[in-house]
Formats: C-alpha cells, structure tokens, sequence
C-alpha cells in the first residue's frame, strides 16, 4: 500500500507558522541581539533551566508516565509535567500519548505509523507535523485511561491558554524580574522552544536511522549515545522499543539517562512510586535471541560443506538448546516464584483477617464491659 503523497494533503498552517516563525527569530533575532545588545546571565541560565524542564516534562512526563505508564507520579509531579509539558509545544499530554501509543502499535507502517522513519528523515522528524496526514490523527481510543485523569483531561480542555500564558507570560515575567525582558523572551523563550523542539524530534528521526540495534532488529528504532545526550536518555531508542514499560531507557549504569535518574531522585522524595522494570533475565534474551539470529543469518550465506562453517552451525545449535533450556528453567522458576507469592499473599491476608476479627472481638468485649459496669451500678 502506498504511503499518502505528500502534495495531495492539506497543509496544517498553524505548525507550518509557528515552527517557521520560531526557526526564523532564532536564527535572526536572537544572534543579531546577541551582538549588538549582549545577553545577561540571568537570560542564559533562565533558558538552560527552561530548557531542561521542557526536556524533561516530554521525556518523564509525557512520554515515561502519561503514554506508557512505567511508573506513578504524585499530583504535584503530574502538574509540573503537565504545566512545562505544555510550554514545549508538541500539543496536550492527552493528544501526546494518543499519537505516541500508535506509533509503538504499527511502528514503521508507512500508513499507520504516525511519524514512520521508512517514509525519509524530513518526514519522521518534522514534516508529519506540516500537512493533516491521516496517520496523524490522534486515536483516543486507546487513552481511555488518560482520559479519566482529571489533571491530564484539564490540560487538554485549557491547552491552548496554558500554552500561551507558558511559552509569553513565563519568560517575560522572568525577565521583569531579571531586569532583561528582551533578552530573556529570546533566549528562554524563542531559542529555547526551537531547540527543544528539534532535540526531541530528533527521537522520532535520527533515533530511527543512527545506532545500533542490539535488543531487536524486527524494527527500525536504535541505540544512540549521542541522541541521548541530547534527548535526557530517548537516544536508546532499541531497547524503549523492546521493553516500552519499562521505566529506563539507559538500562545500563554507565549509560546517559538523566530522564531515568530524575524518577529516582523523585521516588526518594516520595513523589513517584511503582518504577516498572523489566527482569534482567528477559534483557540478556533479547541480547542472546537477536544475535542467534545474526548468526543464522550470517551461517546462511556460506555455501555448505566447508569444515569451518558446518563447526559453527554446530556451536551455533548447541548454543541455542542451551539458550532455550535456560528460557524454559527461567520460565518454570518464574511460575513458582509467582505461586509462593500468590500464597504468601494469601497467609497475609488470612492473617490480617483473623487480627481484624481479633480486633473487633476486643472492641465487643470492651463495650460489653461498659454495659456490665453500668448494670451493676444499678443494681446498686
């Protein structure tokens, strides 16, 4: 099927605008201010604390919490995300999640995948924005569970005065206060909205096209120490596409995932709870089961008959009953591990049952203690 031509779509004015008019002020505006007026510190550090909390409210709010649920948040967390969220401009947490759950759903359809990387770099980074493309629709219906949210529903419905009152009133009172209303609006307000833009974008775009893929090769997504860098941790791009529920990003300590390290920081403050994690056990599968496959690929296109090659099928098959048995061990364990917790759940609850009776017999003895008193004072 054929991906819908880029001419025979409407183009969507209101991005086309605001994306060229911000692009054009940064590029302009900004530097030619840079020169002839200067920028105070207060502006530079404003637009590296705004640009962090817009990075951040996309990567653990609107992506880790709101699209895929990986972790709880605390409503004071949620309004912040929500709040800094909307200042990125890329649209309500609710249309967010709605777009991004589709993508992980037909991920490199070119008809289904909202923003597909197999339709070129333009497309996937920013030209899915430009024209109403069907695949761009949000599907709602698979944000039945934001929907019931009331702060992200409140989000959605007031957007638009949100983003507003965000992106205007924020850095111009910050500069008020600074004393550089000028300077800051161009620095934390136009180059820092661009910037962001274009750093998460570059999850869709180059995190699809740049790296490599050690957890599946089924799809197009990437590992990338350098999109993650500047994306707060997006940039392992394989392994979020493999394990989307869970809570990382960089799975590994040495890799670069503030994004991860943030929810931590906030979990020890009480503020986020429930970090999904997937079992180390099934991340060392898909290493093992995406390079069993490699090899396979690689045995295949050796002629047979050459002694060397027909050892490495060899080692290669042991290997692999080697691998399944350990996969069906891990399995059986697994199950058993989840029957005793089963149990134990239950003995508490059996137990927490039998103090709750305990409980109520004393409270009924106590008041029955209460009435003989009051009876036998009548009795004088």
């Amino acid at each position: 099927m054929r991906a819908t031509s880029w001419d025979s779509v409407s183009r969507n004015w209101t991005t086309t605008l605001m994306f060229s008019l911000t692009f054009a002020v940064a590029v302009t505006v900004v530097p030619w201010y840079g020169f002839t007026h200067g920028y105070h510190a207060a502006a530079w550090i404003w637009f590296v604390l705004f640009l962090g909390a817009n990075g951040m409210s996309i990567t653990c709010g609107y992506h880790r919490l709101f699209a895929h649920a990986t972790y709880d948040a605390h409503p004071i967390l949620k309004v912040l995300y929500l709040l800094f969220g909307a200042m990125a401009l890329q649209n309500s947490a609710l249309v967010w999640s709605a777009t991004h759950r589709v993508h992980h759903r037909y991920i490199d359809d070119t008809e289904l995948d909202p923003y597909s990387a197999r339709r070129g770099f333009w497309f996937s980074h920013i030209g899915w924005m430009l024209r109403n493309y069907p695949s761009g629709e949000p599907d709602f219906s698979c944000v039945r569970d934001l929907e019931r949210d009331r702060l992200v529903s409140w989000q959605h419905r007031h957007y638009v005065p949100l983003a507003l009152a965000m992106n205007f009133g924020l850095p111009l009172l910050v500069g008020w206060a600074s004393g550089e209303v000028l300077g800051c609006f161009l620095l934390a307000g136009v180059l820092r909205l661009v910037i962001s833009h274009h750093f998460t974008f570059f999850i869709n775009s180059l995190a699809h096209m740049w790296g490599v893929q050690p957890y599946t090769d089924d799809n197009t997504a990437r590992d990338n120490g350098v999109v993650a860098l500047l994306t707060y941790g997006e940039g392992y791009h394989n392994f979020h596409h493999m394990f989307a529920h869970d809570y990382r990003n960089g799975v590994r300590w040495w890799q670069w995932d503030p994004s991860k390290w943030f929810i931590n920081v906030m979990r020890w403050l009480g503020l986020a709870r429930n970090l999904k994690t997937v079992p180390w056990f099934k991340i060392q599968r898909a290493l093992l089961d995406t390079q069993f496959r490699r090899a396979e690929r690689q045995l295949a296109g050796h002629q047979p008959g050459r002694a060397q090659i027909e050892y490495l099928r060899r080692r290669v098959a042991e290997e692999y009953e080697a691998f399944c048995q350990a996969v069906a061990d891990w399995t059986h364990l697994r199950e058993q591990w989840l029957a005793q917790t089963k149990r134990a759940m239950i003995e508490r609850w059996e137990r927490s049952a039998l103090q709750l009776q305990l409980k109520e017999l004393e409270y009924g003895l106590q008041l029955q203690y209460r009435r003989m008193r009051r009876l036998r004072a009548q009795l004088g």
